[in-house]
């Protein structure tokens, strides 16, 4: 039976519906730091997701069934690289649409734990170690890096205008927007940081190496302790001794939980307790995501180092 003229019409704008409706690239990312550089590129456009659910730790995360559905039907897909996400490579071998690692990206400004002078490291990976923090491993936290984040954002955009060329001007402007905002947000994180050089704070993650590197602050040492195994009362008292030595000073613990033993090595000495939200919990996925994360992590570090 043939369809009058007005049907006709009623099931071609209906069909251009449904094709609009799944124009919308779907892109996934392993962690939110990189969820939060896609909305900002993607903005306009559609809404990037994200792989972790909060507070969920990318170095010993756990797939679910569901998890590598979405990993196998993303059109886009970033993540960080071996040196972060240990899971995920098995998983990508079933992948058919694009990958990225960006680690691996050129322009990428990599550190290596264990390094003082912030050299470049490009495209020099060893994938044998886990993320484990020896010396000589790459320090997978380059999110931190604004300049880092730029270079991400740039692959996004070329990817997204492959992917989905009719919104490839909304993806330039964006990812030009963002260059500009995070130009203006790194000389205003400068100045708010620079009187604090050479304060005394402690961590208990090495994570913030290349924020550090960028606005000029340095942890004066790391308090690495094992979810499984707490440390003996040697230790303990070595760290203590660490503590006193400094004098005044802030130990850093990062969301949702602190560390019980962060209470017991402040106890009794000049040392205030903080948190520093590397991974952009509080931060909420829009176009200016990414600069509430840098944001939050400057406030947290003035916060307390700012305090006599």
């Amino acid at each position: 039976m043939s369809l009058r003229p007005s049907a006709l019409l009623v099931t071609c704008c209906a069909l251009l519906l449904s094709l609009s409706a799944r124009a919308e690239v779907s892109l996934l990312t392993s962690i939110k730091p990189l969820q939060l550089i896609a909305a900002a590129v993607q903005d306009g456009a559609g809404s990037p997701d994200v792989l972790l659910p909060p507070g969920a730790s990318p170095h010993s995360y756990a797939l679910r069934p569901s998890d590598v559905r979405r990993v196998r039907d993303a059109q886009l897909l970033y993540w960080i690289g071996p040196d972060m996400e240990a899971f995920l490579p098995k998983v990508l071998d079933g992948r058919k649409g694009s990958s990225v690692a960006v680690q691996e990206l050129p322009g990428m400004h990599l550190r290596k734990f264990g390094e003082a002078d912030g050299h470049d490291h490009e495209h020099e990976h060893d994938y044998e170690h886990d993320h484990d923090h020896r010396p000589g491993s790459i320090d997978a936290h380059l999110w931190l890096l604004p300049a880092n984040a730029r270079v991400i954002a740039a692959r996004m955009a070329a990817d997204l205008a492959s992917t989905d060329p009719a919104n490839a001007s909304r993806y330039q402007a964006n990812l030009k927007a963002f260059d500009q905002r995070m130009e203006q947000l790194d000389a205003r994180l400068k100045q708010r940081l620079a009187p604090l050089a050479g304060k005394p704070y402690f961590v208990f993650h090495e994570a913030f190496d290349y924020f550090e590197e960028a606005y000029g602050l340095k942890h004066a040492g790391v308090f690495a302790i094992s979810a499984e195994v707490q440390p003996g009362a040697r230790h303990v008292a070595a760290m203590r001794a660490q503590l006193q030595k400094a004098g005044p000073s802030c130990i850093f613990s990062e969301p949702p939980l602190r560390p019980r033993l962060a209470d017991t090595l402040s106890d009794g000495l000049p040392v205030r307790l903080a948190e520093l939200d590397a991974m952009g919990v509080a931060a909420k996925v829009d176009a200016n995501g990414y600069e509430s994360l840098l944001q939050n992590l400057a406030g947290e570090f003035a916060g307390c180092l700012e305090k006599p």
